[in-house]
């Protein structure tokens, strides 16, 4: 009955205007639906997975994780009150609003709304892309991830893994304190950097190709004050990726090639030359955070820290075996 994957996100904007353009023109988002009070973007055959509300404040305003069906929903609601957590029933509007079959929500130890949902409505309209990209990976992995900034990532735990079934995918202690949760073959769908100022960090939305991210990056670098992380590559996930500041406040980490795991056979570890292994520069972190990182993939540099491309059929060919040296290598690790 644990959550399954991350099936829509809600946000607070001050200009709908302002989300409408970078959804798009950047994101490559489609726009399904622009009201006076409200944006709805699609980014596959769900007939929403980005949500955008006029507001005074910004931020994040609800997440929307997906479980199996009404009998898993309803086993989890019943779980979260034996826990004391105090539980809402979505009435048919809602359920409507959020184009679901069956929908609760709570919230969590620092009052981030979470709604808990089954039936998630597709629709057979092709998804039209903002801008000319080969699509997002979504289907069972989600729309992508969530990162909370928390004060206590102990306090939390108890909430996230213990009571709606997250699994810890691996964790990092410098520059900073962060855990990375999966629920899905996706290495991480929320994590949690411990930080005294609580919020929503960042959403990271995955294309299929590696040039839709750097075509992304070459739109981003026009616009002034858009690119809050510069490209890199995670040394966990593998993905490469940069982040880019929102119109709502929070970054939107744009990426390609993130890892899947086998969860069976999954063991949690420290990371230990992360978070990146190269580029990434964060120009949001303290100045001795930032040296910390820079110092770290220096490290990983001087070492040869290398980790796989992760590609999926179709977007990657094959190249001819043309240098000795390299086929010799490659032979012999294989046998």
């Amino acid at each position: 009955m644990q959550v399954q994957a991350l099936g829509y996100v809600g946000v607070r904007a001050t200009s709908l205007e302002d989300w409408a353009s970078f959804g798009t023109r950047l994101l490559g988002l489609q726009l399904a639906e622009q009201t006076r009070t409200q944006l709805r973007f699609r980014m596959d055959d769900r007939k929403q997975r980005l949500l955008v509300a006029e507001d005074a404040g910004n931020g994040a305003a609800f997440f929307g994780w997906e479980l199996a069906d009404a009998t898993a929903l309803d086993a989890m609601a019943a779980k979260l009150e034996a826990a004391g957590v105090r539980v809402h029933r979505g009435d048919a509007a809602l359920c409507a609003q959020r184009a679901v079959a069956g929908l609760v929500w709570c919230e969590d130890p620092l009052g981030n709304r979470v709604e808990l949902t089954h039936g998630a409505e597709s629709t057979a309209a092709p998804f039209v892309p903002g801008r000319p990209i080969s699509g997002f990976r979504t289907g069972v992995l989600g729309m992508g991830h969530a990162v909370l900034w928390v004060p206590d990532i102990d306090r939390m735990l108890g909430f996230y893994r213990d009571i709606l079934g997250f699994r810890v995918s691996d964790y990092i202690t410098q520059p900073f304190r962060a855990y990375f949760f999966h629920c899905n073959a996706r290495h991480h769908s929320l994590a949690l950097i411990e930080n005294p100022q609580p919020k929503l960090h960042h959403l990271m939305l995955e294309t299929y190709m590696m040039d839709d991210v750097g075509q992304a990056y070459d739109i981003a670098q026009e616009q002034e004050k858009r690119i809050a992380t510069t490209l890199g590559r995670h040394v966990n996930d593998y993905m490469l990726s940069f982040y880019n500041y929102s119109p709502s406040g929070f970054l939107v980490e744009y990426g390609w090639g993130g890892r899947t795991i086998d969860d069976p056979n999954w063991t949690a570890t420290e990371v230990t030359s992360g978070p990146s292994l190269w580029g990434h520069d964060r120009d949001w972190t303290p100045p001795d955070q930032r040296a910390a990182a820079k110092e770290m993939r220096m490290a990983a540099a001087k070492r040869g820290e290398r980790v796989p491309v992760q590609v999926l059929e179709g977007n990657h060919q094959l190249r001819q075996g043309e240098c000795l040296w390299w086929d010799q290598n490659v032979r012999g690790a294989a046998e």
